[in-house]
């Protein structure tokens, strides 16, 4: 396994709103286009910070490259 940041993630974004309509917050999941794996998310700061916390995690030393977190939903 190589050592190196990824230098490329691609995910299928989907949106949608909670039942209820205009007034409720937008639900989220990313899907990893290359492994399949899916997270849903309870809102869209939720899914902001999952996408901070793997771009800034790419440069920590400790962390694997690729690593998942738990599902934030």
């Amino acid at each position: 396994m190589s050592t190196e940041p990824l230098a490329y993630q691609s995910y299928l974004l989907r949106l949608w709103r909670a039942p209820g309509g205009a007034g409720q917050p937008w639900r989220a999941s990313l899907e990893d286009t290359l492994t399949g794996e899916r997270r849903g998310f309870a809102d869209l700061e939720a899914l902001v910070a999952y996408l901070r916390d793997e771009i800034e995690g790419e440069s920590a030393p400790e962390q694997e490259p690729g690593r998942r977190l738990t599902n934030h939903s």
